[in-house]
């Protein structure tokens, strides 16, 4: 049996059907619904059980199903979330819970950390770096700081799940994140953007060396990631530790806004540049670009999507049609 917490979240939700294209469904989802939509996230799965986060370890408690895996999904992934103590209570305290919970299982334990915890990309986006290294990370946001403690807290433990992988996920995006608001992949704003006013803002650029929409980013396909994912929990020599999840190549903002407009067929002269907004400018990423040798050296050679497959696949297959869910 597989966990799979913020199983009707963006990720969480992929993993699950990528775990159902493999003929999987024995998998526990737990996650809160509240009012939006994620429910329609998990519409077309197939799973064992459903069980609300805040249940979720009175559940374990009492089931006496074998539990396998723990893919910890679930998490604030708000970058500009000013409660710390939610980010602390949601993001370190839980899944420190969940870790002690797969030592006594015997399960393999997979859980989200981010690119965030690089902060401004001074230091590098090197994940061979070692625990020293991690403690002088410094993210740039409350979100990323939740994100280092553990993973720091992770590297220091003598005592670990049989099998761990902590996956610093760069700028994901593909079907799923509809729900997720101001949070949603450019690709998704773009998509709307156009739609609505025939163009596509984008931030004009705040730091000298980078032209307006030349800012840089680490975009990764949703269906990579969760191919990675799967590698991870079922692969038995890679050793256990944090890795990045990117693509190991970084594309201008620009060039995103430019292959959405051209997958709608649309006129990219509609791209424009407008002023970043005061609460980013401190706190704003210009350049990331994960290296993905530790994960190649784990085995992994499947290689990824392209940003212009990605985004053409993105937006003619899922966000161009009635049904956009995976």
């Amino acid at each position: 049996m597989i966990i799979v917490t913020g199983a009707a979240g963006f990720i969480g939700s992929a993993f699950v059907w990528q775990l159902n294209t493999m003929g999987m469904e024995d998998i526990i989802v737990s996650d809160k619904l509240r009012t939006e939509d994620k429910w329609l996230n998990l519409a077309k799965r197939k799973y064992y059980d459903w069980v609300d986060k805040d249940e979720l370890f009175n559940y374990l408690e009492t089931t006496d199903e074998k539990i396998t895996a723990i893919i910890h999904m679930g998490a604030c992934s708000a970058t500009t979330e000013k409660d710390m103590d939610f980010l602390m209570d949601n993001n370190y305290e839980y899944t420190k819970k969940l870790w002690d919970y797969a030592i006594k299982k015997d399960a393999v334990f997979v859980y989200a950390s981010s690119a965030a915890t690089y902060g401004d990309g001074e230091l590098g986006y090197d994940d061979e770096i070692d625990l020293e290294g991690h403690t002088t990370l410094r993210p740039l946001n409350k979100y990323g700081y939740s994100k280092k403690i553990f993973d720091v807290w992770a590297l220091k433990q003598k005592k670990t799940p049989k099998k761990w992988f902590g996956l610093k996920f760069f700028n994901v995006y593909g079907p799923q994140e509809y729900h997720k608001g101001r949070m949603a992949s450019m690709v998704f704003h773009a998509f709307n953007q156009y739609n609505a006013e025939k163009g596509v803002k984008l931030f004009k650029s705040h730091k000298e060396g980078y032209k307006d929409g030349y800012q840089l980013r680490d975009f990764v396909y949703i269906k990579d990631v969760t191919n990675v994912m799967y590698f991870l929990m079922k692969e038995e020599g890679a050793p256990n530790g944090v890795y990045n999840l990117g693509t190991g190549g970084a594309r201008a903002f620009y060039e995103l806004a430019k292959l959405t407009v051209e997958s709608m067929n649309g006129d990219i002269n509609g791209i424009k540049f407008v002023d970043m907004p005061e609460d980013l400018r401190g706190k704003y990423q210009y350049f990331t670009e994960a290296k993905m040798e530790k994960l190649k050296k784990a085995g992994y050679n499947a290689g990824f999507t392209s940003l212009e497959e990605g985004i053409k696949d993105y937006v003619q297959n899922y966000l161009m049609k009635e049904d956009k869910y995976l």
